[in-house]
């Protein structure tokens, strides 16, 4: 089995959750795996074969204006991959982490290990926003031994952003779903709803993409109507102008705050419906986890979660700026508890199939194989002529 070294944003983040549930499985199933971060990744608290962890220590010298983190995991990936013979780098997005492996597999020799780039949606959309970062994210998504994205849809956006194409297999997010199970516990239920309340939760790092505010606004209009309860789980940005619009909606006592927390796996069994109006998500992890969990989701229709989330079948899909059929969808769910049971059991089944970590591990599994295998595959960049 080959050794793996994977670096990722070591936060509890969708790109994060991936890159660390990889490693995990992949441990579990006999390859060796190296985690270059510059913290350990929080789902790595506890001890586990076949897992190591290599800090990237960034100096502060007064010299330098900005600390210079791209070359500090350059060279710690140099250093590790050296002395316990890596075969593969894979990071989790082209900026900046593409850029330290690019560059350690330069010292290294391009023939001594390959690159494997997954890409999450941010590479893409930083490109919109700072387009001088256009040549260097191309350069290398090009350099790259193997690009991933995490659904068609990214996949289909790296092609139009940067013209031309190029070979990217798309492998999907997965879930664990022997962890993330419908199984409720009533007492972790009851620190948040009564028993004739409905729980609707929302959780993430709350930045303006994620559309928080209509998430207060959809659940304002369901309170109205239904008995219910909201869960945010999370942090960020956006947080203070969510307190301020519940609290002159008279619902902060209605609302629980959690934070960023682990265990989602045992929060999310106790609610009834998620709510994820993101204005775009490449993915959108969280709705599969509260699929698995048997919650049903109500999620943007922009975005890759469309790729899961089939509408009417297992969860709902609305145009974020639709606030009329969100509140139409969510009070549908929530009015109706055959409906939702039945919506839920085709939610648990879909993500614990074709997006449950075995089915999905074994597809990085054999990319790798397929890199690493003699005149192993590098997939070129195809320029328009």
């Amino acid at each position: 089995m080959p050794a793996i070294g994977i670096t990722c944003y070591p936060t509890q983040g969708g790109s994060g959750v991936v890159a660390t549930e990889l490693g995990l499985h992949l441990a579990r199933m006999g390859c060796e795996v190296h985690f270059i971060a510059t913290h350990l990744p929080f789902r790595l608290e506890s001890y586990h074969q076949n897992i190591f962890y290599h800090p990237v220590e960034i100096p502060q010298y007064p010299v330098f204006q900005h600390p210079p983190y791209t070359l500090s995991l350059a060279s710690t990936m140099h250093d590790v991959a050296l002395r316990c013979g890596l075969d593969i780098l894979h990071v989790h997005y082209a900026i900046p982490h593409a850029a330290g492996a690019y560059l350690a597999r330069q010292m290294l020799g391009a023939d001594r290990i390959k690159l494997v780039t997954t890409l999450h949606g941010t590479d893409i959309t930083l490109v919109g926003q700072e387009p001088s970062y256009y040549p260097i994210t191309k350069f290398l998504i090009e350099q790259s031994d193997a690009v991933t994205a995490v659904s068609g849809f990214l996949r289909d956006e790296t092609v139009r952003v940067f013209g031309g194409g190029r070979d990217i297999e798309v492998i999907p997010n997965f879930v664990d779903a022997r962890l993330y199970t419908p199984q409720r516990d009533e007492t972790v239920r009851a620190r948040f709803a009564a028993p004739a309340e409905k729980l609707l939760v929302h959780a993430s790092n709350f930045r303006k993409v994620k559309n928080p505010r209509a998430v207060v606004e959809v659940f304002a209009r369901v309170a109205a109507v239904v008995p219910s309860r909201l869960l945010l789980i999370g942090d960020g940005p956006e947080m203070p102008s969510v307190r301020e619009d519940l609290a002159a909606r008279g619902l902060l006592d209605r609302v629980t705050f959690l934070g960023a927390v682990t265990g989602l796996e045992d929060l999310l069994p106790a609610c009834d419906l998620l709510l994820l109006p993101s204005l775009h998500e490449s993915f959108g992890l969280v709705a599969l986890e509260a699929m698995a969990c048997g919650v049903v989701p109500l999620a943007t229709s922009r975005g890759g979660a469309g790729e899961f989330i089939h509408d009417g079948v297992n969860g709902y899909l609305r145009d974020p700026d639709d606030m009329e059929g969100m509140v139409a969808a969510a009070l549908l769910v929530l009015g109706d508890e055959s409906l939702r049971q039945h919506l839920a059991e085709e939610a648990r089944r879909d993500a614990a199939g074709d997006f449950g970590a075995p089915c999905v591990v074994k597809k990085y599994l054999d990319l790798y194989d397929r890199l690493l295998a003699p005149g192993g595959l590098r997939v070129s960049f195809r320029r328009d002529s």
